[in-house]
């Protein structure tokens, strides 16, 4: 080390090997320098002390030294009481700490006080038996005035007090804080597998990522490596225990020989001497030795203990008030008992009773402050507003209902018979036309009167009425009015003339052959029809995907060969809901499909290929429009206005259109209204039967003012069925 100093008046430097008490060289005096110590400055040694790894590799070069070499009383004193104050650091660090593996390091610590403790026993014993004979001086002041305190003048207490010591640091503490960092050893290396396996199944559900995986292996790594060292270092501990014993015994006996045979003391001399020396240094030895063991014990037994120890120990002890009571009970019992003193156990159970009540009173608002949360964990959130997506969803089917008309939806057995009427219409419907029937969305709409009542398809009316609660709808069969006291109306389904009678006419009214509805079943009937009339709009495309994927396994061969490569998906939808227009089932898809793959091979328009499918559909559509007598019945179409159509088609292909006078339209459409009212004075519900090259433009005429009548064409009748012809146009 070469460092200089600067000096104040004459501005020399001093080299640092210099001694501290030479002047400045050049200078009177003044000179500034650097205290050193063996050729080092204080500096220089402060710093090396300062580093970590440095220090600490002097400390145990130190503490090494001292087993060897002999060491002065007052360097002893000062070594004692390094020691105790370590020994209370090691203590305040185990009560404080949170967890275990704060102090990871306290196996490595408890080695290093070990040693301490050991190389200051063989340091004092040397003093002891060197210097025992001079007075009780000889090993310094820090063992004389333990020795003098704990034996108060009689060497006996002093050996007493020694022995308990022992006995308490080596059999109940050391022993059991041995015991318990084995067993936490054991359990902890037993648990690892499964442990590592729980990290393994949260990284793998996502539920941790990549990083904290990692440091929960880590800490479980740390804690296995913990406990296992522990398990080791409490024979540290008890290791310890048993020399300072060995080492008083070896110290007692060898003094006493010493004092008598070299020193030529008596045998009380040498005995009080000796003992007091040797009783002293046990003491020293023993209360850091019972500290260390202390702290490892607190430190074994923490684990599975939250926080710092005075809050565990504080929430656990006061978390049951009557334990606490009863525990001033027992106190206040144990003051009445004769020769007791009163006043400690009174003021203990004064003690007791006051933190029961205040245990008790904070219990109270700790579950009262729960129970608030959970009731405004309990309360529904408060209304956020919808997101603005929310508006472009549709209802594919809404009834909107007045006000006095939401009986039909609660809790009643009208409303019971309307949701078990709409039940009943989405099974019928798909088996009278092989469709789902989408979800019917009920609510109120304060904007209608009291009694009305609006069907609404994708939002847009359909069909409306009024309905009377607690009334019936009361019809003539024959289409007259009804005879009867009540409201007349026009049933909303096919017009016909109605009244709304009250339930005390209801007897009355079937006596007379009347037809009574109550007004569930005249909302359904009304959302039947309207159903009916608009099914093909019903049909989504998703719903035809959905068909063609559950068709039969033998028939799905079909689907592949003819989608997409011959027809899309979109064209079979509007070959579906052609059928569907004019109230033909889609349930025989398979058939559907047949024929559709043989319209494809000369055409691709949606209304040529539907009119093909419906030749191969014939013996459905036959059946369906039979009277109960087993027959067609038809009117026919006259040649003339075949003829009269077939010349009103202009354009080729499937740009075909029709283009006919007005005049003459009107008078067709009169025509066909009169053969069609003389039917049904005859009781017959006829088809139109026409040409195949006519019936789809016929059909567009017919619709429009009789949408209810079928229109066949000849290749649409099967071959095995009666016909009736009833009229011709």
């Amino acid at each position: 080390m070469s460092d200089v100093t600067a000096g104040e008046s004459s501005g020399a430097r001093v080299p640092a090997q210099a001694p501290a008490s030479a002047p400045a060289p050049g200078g009177s005096g003044g000179g500034g320098f650097r205290p050193s110590l063996g050729g080092l400055s204080l500096a220089a040694i402060w710093d090396t002390i300062r580093r970590g790894d440095i220090a600490l590799a002097l400390g145990v070069m130190v503490i090494l030294v001292v087993l060897i070499l002999p060491m002065p009383a007052m360097m002893l004193d000062l070594f004692l009481a390094i020691s105790i104050i370590f020994s209370v650091l090691i203590l305040m660090t185990g009560l404080f700490i949170q967890k275990p593996l704060e102090f990871s390091s306290f196996p490595t610590v408890l080695l290093i006080a070990t040693m301490l403790r050991l190389a200051l026993n063989l340091a004092s014993t040397r003093l002891i038996l060197a210097n025992g004979h001079e007075g009780t001086d000889a090993a310094g002041e820090v063992i004389q005035a333990f020795g003098n305190f704990v034996m108060g003048g009689n060497f006996v207490i002093g050996i007493i007090v020694f022995a308990i010591l022992v006995i308490v640091n080596f059999v109940v503490i050391t022993k059991g804080s041995g015991r318990i960092a084995e067993v936490a050893a054991r359990f902890t290396l037993d648990a690892m597998p499964g442990k590592q396996m729980a990290i393994d199944a949260d990284l793998s559900a996502g539920l941790i990522d990549e990083t904290t995986a990692r440091l929960r292996r880590r800490e479980l790594e740390d804690e296995s490596s913990f406990f296992g060292a522990m398990d080791g270092a409490s024979k540290f501990v008890r290791g310890d225990a048993i020399a300072g014993l060995l080492i008083t015994f070896i110290n007692v006996i060898g003094g006493i020989i010493i004092g008598v045979a070299q020193m030529e003391l008596s045998f009380s001399q040498a005995a009080a001497s000796y003992t007091l020396l040797t009783v002293g240094d046990g003491l020293v030895s023993q209360i850091p030795a019972l500290i260390v063991s202390t702290a490892a014990g607190l430190l074994v037994s923490k684990a599975g203990v939250a926080g710092s120890a005075d809050k565990a120990l504080g929430q656990q002890l006061s978390g049951y008030p009557k334990a606490l009571g009863m525990s001033s009970f027992v106190m206040v019992t144990l003051a009445m008992l004769p020769g007791i003193p009163m006043i400690p156990f009174l003021g203990l159970a004064g003690l007791a009773g006051y933190l029961a009540y205040r245990s008790g009173r904070s219990h109270k608002e700790v579950a009262e402050q729960v129970r608030i949360a959970e009731v405004a964990a309990a309360e529904p959130p408060k209304p956020s507003e919808p997101p603005v997506t929310d508006s472009l969803k549709m209802d594919e089917l809404r009834i909107e209902l007045g006000y006095a008309l939401l009986a039909l939806i609660n809790q009643s057995a009208e409303g019971d018979q309307l949701t078990e009427q709409i039940k009943a219409l989405r099974r019928q419907l798909a088996s009278d036309l092989g469709i789902l029937m989408p979800p019917v969305r009920i609510l109120d709409n304060i904007q209608l009167g009291a009694n009305d009542y609006v069907i609404k398809v994708k939002e847009v009316p359909a069909g409306s009425g009024q309905l009377y609660p607690n009334h019936y709808m009361v019809m003539d069969p024959s289409g007259n009015q009804v005879k009867l006291p009540g409201t007349h109306t026009t049933e909303p389904t096919f017009g016909l003339p109605a009244t709304w009678v009250e339930g005390q006419y209801r007897e009355d009214a079937a006596l007379r052959g009347y037809t009574v509805v109550d007004p569930a079943t005249v909302l359904a009937t009304h959302l039947t029809e309207t159903i009916r009339g608009n099914v093909s709009e019903l049909l989504t495309y998703a719903d035809v995907q959905k068909l063609l994927k559950e068709i039969p396994g033998e028939q799905a061969k079909l689907v592949e060969d003819i989608v997409p490569s011959l027809i899309t998906v979109s064209g079979i939808q509007r070959v579906l809901q052609a059928l569907l227009a004019e109230r033909i089932s889609i349930r025989d898809l398979g058939t559907i499909l047949e024929g559709i793959a043989e319209a494809t091979g000369f055409t691709r328009n949606p209304a040529t290929i539907a009119e093909h499918v419906r030749s191969r559909l014939a013996r459905q559509i036959t059946a369906s429009n039979q009277a109960p007598g087993g027959y067609l019945p038809l009117i026919a179409l006259s040649p003339q206005w075949e003829q009269a159509f077939i010349e009103s088609i202009v354009g080729d292909g499937d740009e075909r259109s029709l283009a006919m006078a007005p005049s003459k339209l009107q008078e067709f459409v009169r025509l066909v209204r009169d053969a069609f009212e003389q039917a049904a004075q005859l009781g017959e519900v006829p088809v139109l039967l026409t040409s195949p090259q006519t019936r789809p433009f016929v059909r567009s005429i017919v619709e429009r003012f009789r949408a209810h009548t079928t229109v066949m064409s000849q290749n649409e009748v099967h071959p095995r069925a009666r016909l009736k012809t009833v009229g011709s146009v």
